[in-house]
């Protein structure tokens, strides 16, 4: 092979790769959302940032300004966090039509979660998995963004994980839209 059909050789191929890459699709991204968490006096108190992931959906939540002890955490079934009491972010996310609890045979609800463990200081950085719930479509009847909206609370005693409807949790101390 000469010089010059090497160079024109090279060059295709450089060509034809460009064009390869061109037309071939980018790979899948994870989706993203989040929810700015805040108290019944509009304090912020924590960030929860959500991903895809295989098993459902990551949330990563970095809290502050919290009481120390455990805390029921749920996904719940509208975007409203109206303070103080943050009724209008209705009850559990709950699109399967389940029982309430982590532990109840007949549940759980989708936006049931584990219990979450705030330090003396009146933080908690947690993580977990939020099973069977995805961040896509809201065609699809297990995403968090329905027409309605979803939102994080967290309440103000641990989750029992058994009682119906919602663990005896106790009263909503903050609350924060599920948003992209």
């Amino acid at each position: 092979m000469t010089r010059g059909t090497s160079g024109r050789l090279t060059a295709a191929l450089l060509a034809g790769l460009f064009l390869l890459a061109l037309i071939m699709p980018a790979p899948a991204r994870a989706q993203a959302a989040r929810a700015d968490l805040r108290n019944a006096k509009a304090e912020a108190v924590g960030t929860a940032t959500l991903t895809d992931d295989p098993d459902g959906v990551r949330i990563v939540l970095r809290l502050v300004k919290l009481l120390p002890g455990p805390h029921g955490l749920h996904i719940h079934a509208i975007g409203r966090c109206d303070p103080p009491a943050f009724t209008s972010a209705g009850g559990h996310f709950n699109p399967a039509v389940r029982k309430h609890g982590l532990k109840n045979p007949e549940g759980p609800h989708l936006g049931d979660l584990p219990n979450i463990v705030v330090k003396s200081d009146g933080s908690a950085d947690v993580e977990m998995i939020a099973r069977d719930v995805m961040l896509g479509s809201d065609a699809d009847s297990h995403s968090l963004f329905p027409p309605t909206g979803t939102a994080l609370v967290i309440h103000e005693h641990a989750d029992d994980e058994t009682t119906d409807p919602a663990g005896n949790a106790g009263a909503r101390i903050a609350c924060g839209v599920i948003t992209r």
